[in-house]
């Protein structure tokens, strides 16, 4: 899925009151293949800020803040199958923001 220059516009500056958070933990073999640095682009062009880190046990953990929409686009590239590696499962959890850093970052 291409993100348009106007969808970037429109999902900056992202009210507070609207924003959710979400948590994926992502399944498959996504680690050492680009992954991390491959959704956090895709989370930048979407105006989300947070975080893709490893996990010991070979998932990768996406925590996203932003407007609900931007999060569902992301979550849906997520389990897309046009990422590196692959992707076997993605499992969502939804939740409050927490005010997370205003970028979003590899771990």
């Amino acid at each position: 899925m291409d993100i348009t220059t106007g969808e970037r516009s429109r999902l900056r500056g992202v009210n507070p009151d609207t924003a959710i958070r979400l948590t994926a933990w992502v399944h498959g073999r996504v680690q050492g293949v680009g992954f991390r640095w491959w959704t956090r682009s895709r989370a930048l062009e979407l105006g989300l800020v947070g975080s893709a880190s490893n996990l010991r046990d070979g998932r990768v953990e996406v925590i996203a803040e932003g407007a609900r929409e931007a999060c569902e686009t992301l979550l849906e590239l997520l389990r897309g199958g046009d990422t590196p590696g692959r992707v076997d499962r993605v499992i969502e959890r939804w939740s409050e923001p927490t005010g997370l850093p205003r970028s979003f970052v590899e771990r």
